[in-house]
């Protein structure tokens, strides 16, 4: 029975090497934690949560449409304007219904800022309180 006390080169050699076993024993802990305490935190109370839907929003028959086009021609629904004066004589004649009807204004992307403050203008003058403006939803996904 012989006992070595001398160093050998495969003792002294540093080892690089990471105990993982401690890391793996801890993660094994909080996962059971979590399988624990998950199903207690979501079913604690019973709730309806309320569901995202986008719905599309259209005209009133009652509401007017006021479309603007790329040029800055002004259609009264389907019919066109051909100035604003006599925008504002037609709205006059809206303005003074009760209940009021909204003014939906659908402006072109491409058109001048100027012609959609024309129609905003001639709502104002003529005494219009409601004033809208239809966009497009923004494409999801």
């Amino acid at each position: 029975m012989g006992m070595s006390v001398g160093s050998s080169s495969e003792e002294d050699e540093v080892v690089s090497t990471i105990n993982t076993t401690p890391l793996v024993d801890v993660m094994l802990v909080l996962l059971i934690i979590f399988l624990i305490t998950i199903p207690v935190v979501n079913y604690s109370i019973a709730v309806d949560l309320p569901k995202e839907r986008n719905e599309v929003r259209e005209s009133k028959p009652e509401n007017i449409v006021v479309t603007v086009d790329a040029k800055g021609g002004i259609y009264w629904f389907d019919a066109r304007v051909a100035h604003t004066d006599q925008l504002v004589e037609r709205l006059k004649k809206i303005a003074v219904m009760d209940p009021q009807p909204e003014v939906h204004i659908r402006g072109d992307l491409t058109a001048q800022y100027d012609s959609v403050g024309r129609i905003v203008y001639a709502c104002q003058r003529a005494g219009i309180s409601k004033i809208a403006f239809i966009t497009e939803p923004p494409v999801r996904g």
